[in-house]
């Protein structure tokens, strides 16, 4: 039977009194040992092993919970998991945390919802100290520091250099493409022969047709990339060289901002085309 998760977690009741449970109890206390040591809310939840409830799996919410929850420091009711030590030093840590979210100024906020790691795909971590890195704990920090200023100047050249070269932002694509299957070939044969030789009714013939034809709308392909380049010329032609950047033309233009463990920099625009700083 599911444990009822009005109680909280690291918590059972045997006969009407309310006891610790073993394997939640070294849960609850690998959560606040990984959230000491820098570790998101995400990742911790996802390294989970015990079950929260039945049926119910481990997000960024329920740790938080957890360690938020002062029930842990031990009252008439539940007995003390967590010293006032620790729960002080999380809230501290939280709060700290926080304040250095709040100060990250605008155009750094847009650059870090744009900006991802190349080798795993996750968002980069900006740290206090004014740097980016990795925190994938599958993936590795990064070989060379890299600073605010290296990126938003990286990311300024590249904006000034499509400025100034327009060209490299044309993205050569078609707006439909087909390309015939193998069984839309067969299909062509078989209806061919049988105009031919006469083996199929004329209502065989035109179901045959009418499935070559939805065979064949289902092969074609329907691309964007002109209208987003257009779109993009649009935003980029007849601009003066920019000093600072522009969120607004930085969320408008640019898909993703990709940057390697060896710190080399990368910017998508919208239509797919990619430049790499220094290129």
């Amino acid at each position: 039977m599911g444990k009822n998760r009005t109680i909280p977690f690291g918590y059972t009741m045997r006969n009407g009194v309310i006891e610790t449970e073993p394997t939640e109890v070294l849960a609850v206390f690998t959560i606040f040992s990984e959230y000491m040591a820098g570790r998101s809310l995400n990742d911790i939840a996802r390294e989970m092993a015990v079950p929260y409830s039945e049926g119910a799996a481990w997000n960024k919410n329920m740790v938080k919970r957890v360690l938020e929850n002062e029930k842990y420091l031990g009252t008439d009711v539940y007995p003390q998991l967590i010293s006032e030590d620790v729960l002080r030093a999380v809230n501290e840590r939280k709060t700290a945390k926080a304040t250095s979210l709040c100060i990250v100024p605008d155009e750094l906020q847009a650059v870090r919802s744009l900006t991802v790691c190349k080798e795993c795909g996750k968002r980069l971590f900006r740290t206090k100290a004014e740097l980016w890195d990795c925190r994938n704990h599958d993936c590795h920090p990064y070989l060379f520091k890299l600073t605010d200023e290296m990126l938003t100047s990286a990311i300024l050249n590249i904006l000034n250099t499509v400025i100034a070269n327009p060209t490299l932002i044309e993205a050569e694509a078609l707006v439909s493409e087909y390309r015939p299957t193998s069984e839309i070939l067969c299909k062509q044969s078989d209806i061919d022969r049988a105009i031919d030789n006469g083996t199929k009714s004329a209502d065989e013939i035109r179901n045959d047709i009418l499935r070559l034809a939805e065979l064949k709308y289902n092969r074609c392909t329907y691309s964007d990339v002109p209208q987003k380049t257009e779109l993009l010329k649009s935003l980029l032609l007849g601009r003066e060289k920019i000093n600072t950047l522009d969120t607004g033309l930085l969320r408008s233009c640019v898909k993703r901002i990709v940057v390697s463990h060896s710190c080399v920099i990368e910017v998508e625009f919208i239509n797919g085309t990619i430049i790499t700083q220094g290129h």
